[in-house]
């Protein structure tokens, strides 16, 4: 019970912190939007007629989990913000397990993200309806779940990077490098038929590309599309993310209370 409301409690400051970030919500809302309306558009233009299915629908699913991937993982560089205060010192000598204080910033920052997400969703369905995608509400509904998932393996993974680095100022400048390249390796804009080798063998060791092949694989599933546009069955791809979340909050964990009994 103490480590739940331990979770809880972390979890309910990171989403306070954010409902008073106005700028920060602003910013968070308009990218995504940019992107699919503007990106979407040019690439449904010059590529998306020789595909054979709705090339808006197929960029907006990458850009939904790639919005809340990134969102959770960059959340997470507000722990070198704690550090720099001292904050996290005071909970991590707190008697509460090590592992409950960063699965609740790692909850904390998956609901912020989500929120950005439920806006983002409410988006795709007006663009869909706009410009008369198929796309259902069951459809639309099943992007809540998984993308709750992919907010948890982004924040996971952004815990497993950020013990090592000083300051709040190198992990602005880390972070992007390890985020962009995803874009590709997940094939977050361009499927994967359409990609040199070498991209294809590398976003095997991409976080991303799973949690966008599984809400590409939960959002098309059932219909004809789904075998052009889905490379793995979705279960396969839970169970990677399944995989990849213990290893990282595991690993992630014990290099950060290292770190911080260190300083």
């Amino acid at each position: 019970m103490s480590n739940l409301k331990t979770i809880l409690t972390i979890a309910y400051r990171d989403l306070l912190k954010f409902t008073r970030d106005r700028p920060r919500i602003v910013a968070s809302f308009i990218f995504p939007f940019v992107i699919i309306l503007f990106l979407g558009e040019s690439l449904n233009a010059s590529i998306g007629q020789t595909m054979g299915y709705d090339f808006k629908l197929f960029v907006f699913t990458g850009v939904y989990t790639q919005t809340l991937f990134q969102s959770a993982m960059l959340g997470i560089i507000s722990l070198l913000d704690d550090r720099d205060n001292d904050f996290s010192q005071e909970i991590f000598v707190s008697p509460v397990s090590r592992y409950a204080i960063i699965i609740g910033k790692i909850l904390g920052e998956s609901l912020v993200a989500m929120a950005q997400g439920i806006g983002l969703l409410a988006f795709g369905v007006v663009i869909a309806l706009v410009s008369d995608s198929d796309i259902s509400i069951s459809q639309g509904l099943s992007l809540i779940p998984v993308g709750f998932v992919a907010c948890l393996l982004g924040g996971s993974f952004g815990i497993l990077i950020l013990p090592k680095l000083p300051s709040r100022r190198v992990a602005d400048q880390i972070f992007p490098f390890l985020i962009l390249p995803q874009y590709f390796l997940a094939g977050v804009f361009t499927p994967f038929d359409n990609q040199p080798r070498f991209i294809s063998a590398l976003s095997v060791i991409s976080p991303m590309r799973y949690a966008v092949d599984l809400t590409r694989g939960v959002f098309y599933h059932d219909t004809s599309d789904f075998a052009r546009i889905v490379l793995e069955k979705p279960w396969l791809n839970a169970a990677v993310m399944v995989g990849m979340f213990g290893l990282f909050l595991v690993s992630g964990t014990l290099l950060f209370v290292r770190e911080e009994r260190n300083r």
